[in-house]
């Protein structure tokens, strides 16, 4: 007998085609599991876009529950490909421990004629059951840690792919996040500020998809830089796929003018495991620059 229990959240994995053609979640967990042998919380059912920051602080406790079971040993998540990387980073702070937490899911369908989901499952539990701590996602074949994972394709059944983050995720107690709320903002070129001005009026903290190594319009500098003097923590990332920010470029829309106002570098995170962590860290009154601390952020250039 295995002793494993499996939280279904819904997700494409739980998805059939409804009479109008879309997908919507709705095969049980009992029914997911039925083929591997583990204990059911029937969750939510929700495609993974809708999860909120309230549904991420219930789905920690409910993980914390199993995982200090004496009788439980590995988690198994069904998650929707969309977010899984978000609820990954809130599990890997606020639920990594000893006992293995496996996060899988489905690019296809649970009624399609060939469904990628089982075998995810069967790897899932393979994982879940060999004792290795850690957060992880296992899909397509592939073990992703929680820590820089990313979805890297809209349908490829390969679906993620690790970015390497690093340094160690902060282990935190568990603080609710969602009174929390960190704001994602796009740059591109000519921003205005109309956008973090309506996020500053009730954002805890913004994260910006930069461009580049971490630059924007001299617009949205410059509201940022308002931001910044107001106490908002703000955290830079990039929306380029690989590489590091590095907040080195002077003038109002310059990564090195927004640093030396407190904005803080992402690194290697992207947006959306940064905003989770930056939420974390405000909900249990964490340094954010301590936690996002990365090498020196100008560029070095060796003399001819």
């Amino acid at each position: 007998m295995t002793n494993l229990a499996l939280i279904a959240t819904g997700g494409t994995i739980a998805c059939t085609t409804v009479r109008d053609g879309s997908l919507v979640p709705t095969v049980t967990g009992a029914q997911l599991a039925a083929d591997i042998d583990a204990k059911v919380v029937e969750f939510r059912q929700l495609d993974s876009s809708s999860i909120t920051l309230a549904d991420l602080d219930e789905l920690i406790g409910v993980v914390n529950e199993q995982t200090a079971r004496a009788d439980i040993d590995g988690v198994i998540i069904t998650h929707g490909t969309d977010s899984m990387e978000e609820t990954a980073m809130a599990l890997e702070i606020f639920c990594a421990g000893d006992t293995p937490i496996v996060l899988t899911g489905a690019q296809r369908s649970y009624d399609h004629p060939h469904p990628d989901g089982p075998r995810n499952l069967r790897d899932a539990r393979e994982l879940a059951l060999s004792g290795q701590p850690g957060v992880f996602i296992r899909f397509g074949g592939m073990t992703i840690p929680a820590r820089g994972a990313r979805k890297q394709h809209t349908s490829d059944l390969r679906a993620f792919e690790s970015l390497r983050v690093p340094d160690a995720t902060p282990r935190l107690q568990p603080q609710p996040l969602a009174p929390h709320p960190v704001e994602i903002i796009p740059a591109y070129p000519g921003a205005g500020r109309v956008l973090v001005d309506a996020a500053r009026t009730s954002a805890a903290g913004l994260v910006i998809e930069a461009m580049g190594a971490g630059n924007m319009s001299g617009d949205m500098g410059r509201a940022l830089a308002d931001a910044l003097r107001d106490g908002l923590p703000v955290v830079i990332s990039t929306r380029t796929p690989y590489g590091a920010t590095a907040l080195s470029y002077g003038g109002d829309g310059g990564g090195a003018s927004l640093r030396s106002l407190g904005a803080i570098n992402a690194g290697a995170f992207r947006p959306s495991q940064a905003r989770i962590l930056l939420a974390a860290v405000l909900a249990t009154g964490t340094d954010p620059a301590e936690v996002f601390r990365q090498s020196p952020d100008p560029k070095r250039y060796r003399e001819a």
